[in-house]
This record gives structure tokens, sequence and C-alpha cells, in this order.
């Protein structure tokens, strides 16, 4: 263990001398008040060490001590519904012995030492077992049971396993293995910026169903994929991840409130629990651990908090869980990045940057994908990211944008002008891309209908006929617009209002099934084709624009799902009905 004293003090960053025997990335305590830190960077025996708690008060001359660990987070029974800073320490548990605000030095456990979990075994004495397989398991919430694997490096025969309630440090296996007997707890530590190892990483598969219907026809996202979504202040990021951490098809959901607000993370506090699980009943908090690392925290923390969150993800991963992690927003934590950058005085990149700014997003999201992890049973388990970017005045030319596009294969570009017309979500659909579309078609043709790219490409080619138009409008007006190209104009305002229109808010709309996003896709098709046909025997476009089965249409949406096939049928024949007499009338 290293000890050295405090020789420089600049805001979050301490320069400490006396610390040759130390590693990068150690973790440290610092001064008599023991905050925690982290070792970044080395120069012969003076150490740079980012503190992850308020440095005012501290000076020249103090202790600094090594641990000798790398900076880890405890990975066990308790981590679901549980809420941490960006060092993984218990907010409740601060809370219990500080008070409401946050003091220095607090030195609290992330997981309880005292809770006993029911262990059940499924292994049994005798086993062969190696890295990854799974002794047994705890029930850790109604919804989540935690599998209990064996620790990385550890391979050999189960010498004796016990059941029963136990404690994360009581001994519940031991392994007889070639280096001597192995204890193993419910407990493992992981470095965070390390990924969790696994044996194979596969292909994008299938999609990642969020009920969302511009995501899911328009811009999927692959299970195990990555996926950005840059805005401006306003446009509506957080509601997304909201929506997302509700309705996508995930097992666990990891929340990362990286440099937010702090009433807005308190949103998240507070509406987390109440949020019914729609698969479960449950409150959302029984499949969700929460991260938050608010804009008034030291800067530091916020820079190690992705890693906290993602390693957490990871374990669940392993598992053979398909998890969602949210990270809101990555450009605070580049921030922070831009901060400890300039105290250590590098060089800086573009806009102030650190030159690796790049690298260490790519370290992050790379961190997704589907996965066989290891032991015998080759479980399969996902991580999709969705990180938020908030790049300021909206302009997504700056670096953490244009770094995070070219790592990411999904872009959900917000914009501004979409949300002051209140069209939420507020997804540009002409700037958007998905690169996952071409390895999804396949999965939705056959688990879905082999109509359902036909029409998503449909509905895109109206969308960029009408912005073609939308400049033929705004010279010379609607009335210089021949039939055909008013039929495509109303046929596209249709699909801007009542198919990427969504409200998060109503009951039956907040949530809308691949079959149903089907039906509403043809719907809207239909009325298209069904105008088109009927335009070119000679029909009136003003008669085909004011249709009544169109607000039926419109209405579609709000429809509940044991009634969508019926009511589809019904709404076809009512549109093939109105444009037969709409002919009869004028004699065609």
């Amino acid at each position: 263990m290293s000890t050295g004293t405090i020789k420089k003090v600049a805001g979050p960053l301490v320069i400490a001398k006396g610390m040759r025997d130390a590693n990068m990335f150690d973790i440290v305590r610092v001064s008599n008040q023991r905050l925690i830190g982290e070792i970044i960077e080395i120069h012969g025996d003076e150490a740079s060490i980012q503190v992850y708690e308020e440095t005012s008060g501290l000076g020249p001359g103090e202790p600094v001590e090594s641990m000798g660990v790398p900076m880890s987070v405890e990975l066990g029974p308790g981590l679901i519904s549980s809420i941490y800073d960006g060092i993984q320490r218990p907010l409740d548990e601060i809370m219990a012995v500080s008070g409401n605000s946050l003091k220095r030095g607090v030195e609290v456990d992330s997981l309880k030492r005292d809770k006993k979990w029911d262990f059940k075994a499924v292994a049994k004495a005798g086993d062969e077992v190696e890295t990854g397989d799974i002794l047994g398991t705890v029930k850790e919430t109604i919804v989540v049971e935690q599998k209990i694997m064996v620790p990385f490096g550890v391979k050999g025969t189960i010498k004796e396993i016990k059941e029963g309630e136990f404690t994360v440090e009581e001994t519940i296996a031991v392994i007889a293995t070639e280096e001597g007997d192995k204890e193993v707890t419910m407990m493992q530590k992981w470095p965070v910026r390390k990924g969790r190892p696994y044996l194979k990483k596969l292909p994008p598969q299938m999609p990642l169903i969020t009920g969302q219907r511009v995501v899911d026809t328009f811009f999927p996202i692959a299970k195990g994929g990555v996926a950005a979504v840059p805005g401006p202040f306003g446009s509506g990021k957080t509601v997304i991840q909201h929506q997302l951490a509700k309705w996508a098809e995930a097992d666990i959901v990891v929340y990362i409130g990286c440099g937010e607000r702090g009433n807005e993370m308190t949103d998240v506090l507070n509406e987390f629990p109440e949020l019914k699980d729609p698969k479960t009943g449950e409150s959302l908090m029984e499949r969700t651990v929460l991260i938050a690392n608010t804009s008034d925290m030291p800067v530091a923390a916020r820079e190690a908090s992705i890693y906290t969150g993602i390693t957490i993800a990871e374990y669940f991963r392993d598992m053979g869980y398909s998890v969602a992690l949210m990270a809101d927003s990555t450009s605070r934590w580049a921030e922070a990045l831009r901060e400890m950058s300039g105290r250590l005085e590098e060089m800086p990149g573009e806009e102030g940057y650190p030159a690796y700014l790049g690298s260490r997003l790519a370290q992050f999201y790379e961190r997704a994908g589907q996965v066989v992890g290891l032991g015998k049973d080759g479980r399969i388990g996902y991580l999709s990211v969705i990180g938020a970017v908030s790049p300021p005045g909206g302009d997504i030319s700056e670096p953490v944008s244009q770094a995070t596009l070219r790592i990411v294969k999904v872009f959900w570009g917000l914009d501004s002008a979409l949300a002051y017309k209140r069209h939420f979500p507020a997804i540009n659909w002409l700037t958007s891309y998905s690169l996952y579309l071409d390895d999804m078609a396949k999965w939705f043709d056959t688990n879905v209908s082999p109509a359902w790219m036909e029409c998503r490409q449909d509905m895109m080619n109206l969308l960029q006929e009408e912005s073609e138009l939308e400049e033929i409008v705004k010279m010379v007006g609607m009335d210089a617009l021949s039939p055909a190209d008013r039929l495509k104009m109303e046929a596209a305002r249709s699909i801007r209002e009542d198919f990427l229109h969504q409200n998060s808010f109503h009951e039956i709309d907040t949530y809308t099934s691949l079959e149903k996003q089907l039906s509403l896709m043809k719907l809207v098709v239909a009325y298209y084709v069904e105008a088109k046909e009927a335009l070119q025997k000679g029909a009136a476009i003003d008669d085909l624009i004011g249709m009544e089965v169109r607000e039926r249409i419109g209405r579609f949406k709000y429809v509940e799902n044991d009634k969508i096939q019926e009511e589809s049928d019904k709404i076809h024949q009512e549109l093939k009905d109105e444009i037969n007499h709409i002919l009869e009338r004028e004699g065609l």
C-alpha cells in the first residue's frame, strides 16, 4: 500500500508526491477526511488524482493513501431498485448516515452487509464448474431472480454448497481448484473500466421492440444495439428515454442520470417507483437500477458514473438477461472529461475536449452487444445502450455528437421545430437513420408480416416527396400543385399526424404493438393507394381530401388491442365504400 502527501490541489484534481509504488487507476483516500479518488496520471513519484468529492479546504502536506486496487463495483443481491451516486455509493444509506446534505468522506458499503438473502442451490457437491457457471439463485425482487455465478478465474470441483439465508459476505460454496480451496460468496467485485468477459459476441438478429411507432417502424434498434438521441433543450430526450425504459423489451433497466439537472433527476426518482411495469404489474423499480449523478455533484464522479452503470448492466447481461442502459447525457460526461483534461494541462482537441474523446466514447458504447456468456450452458445475454446527447444550441456538428455518430448505428435526431409544433416524439424522419434496418428486415418479414418493410418504404417515400413539394408550396402556394401532388401532401400529413405522432401520456397510445403498427401502416397507405386510383378515374381532389373515413383512420391508434382486426376491417370497408360513393356521385 503506497502512501504520499498532497503537493497541489486544483479543484477536483489533487497532485500527490511519494506515490512511486502506486498504479494507474488505483483507488486512493485523500487527506484525513479520507476523500475517495482515483489515480489518472503518474509522473515519477507524483500521481495526479481525480477526487470524487468536494476538495475545498484541502492543502499541501496532507496524507494520501493508495488502496492498491482499481475502482470496482460490488455485484450481487441488492443491486435492483437501488439508487446510487456515480461511484456506487447508495444515496439512501448516505442519507441515513449524514442527513439530506451529502457530507464528505462518508464510507458506506454499496451492498447491504446485514441483509440476508434466500439462496437456492442449483449445483451440487462434486460438480465440475468453471467461470460463469450458475451455482444457485436468489429471488431479489418479485420480478428479478439473480443468478449467483462462479467468479472470474475460478475453475474446479464443488467441495461444499449450502442453501438457506446468507448475507453477501457469507460463504455459500467451497470450490476445490488447482491453487487450493476457494470460498465463494454471493458478492463479486469488478473494475469498472474493464469490460466483463464473454465467450463470443454475436451479430444483431432481432429488434428491441419499444412500442414507439417512429422507432420500431422507421428507425429500429437491435437487441444488443447502440443508439444516440441528440437534441436541443426541451426536445424530449428524457421523455423518450423514460418511454424506452418503461416499454422496451428488456428484463433489467439501468438508468444513469449523468450530470443532469437536480430537478430532472428528482422527477426520475419520484416517477420510476410509481410507474407500473406493463409486463408484471409491479413497480418499474422492481427491475431498475438508478445511478443519480446530478450537475451539482463533484465533476469527477460524473466521469466515473457511466462506467459504474455499464459494469452493473454487464453483470445482469452475463446472467442471460436482456438489459437496456439509458445514459442521460453523455455530453455532460464529456464536459467532465474536458474539465479534468484541462486541469491535467493536456493538449486540447476540438472545442477544448481532450484528443481521446472519441476513443473513450467508443470504449463505452462497444461494451454493448448480444453475447454468449461464460459458462457451460452458453447463455445469451443482451445489452442495449441508448445515450442521450445534449449539443449546445442543438448543433450536432459539435465534437461529442460527431464522435458518437461515428460509433452508434442508430441516430434518432430530435428536432426543436417539431417540438415547438407539439409533435412528439420529435424525431426528425428526414435526418434520422438506423443501420440495423437491413438486418432487421428479415426478422420483421418472418415474425410480423412480409408487408412490413413494403409499407414502411411506401410511407418513407411519401414523407420524402412531401419535403420536396413543401419547397414549391412555400414559393407559390398549395393551389399551384397538381391534384396528384396535393394528394401526396395529404397522405404525408396523415402519416405525420396519425402514425408518427404518439402521445406518451395516453393510456392506449403510449404503447403500440407490432400488430397494431402494421394495421395502422396498412390503413394510411391504403388511403393513398385507393384515393390515387380514384383520382386517375377523374374524382375531384377536394372530395378525396375531405373523406370522413380519414377521421376514423386518425383515431385508429386509440383502439384497444383486442379490437384491432375488427376495427381495421371496418375502416378498410368504409374507405372502399366512400370512394365508390364519390365515383358514383360524379358518374365515373
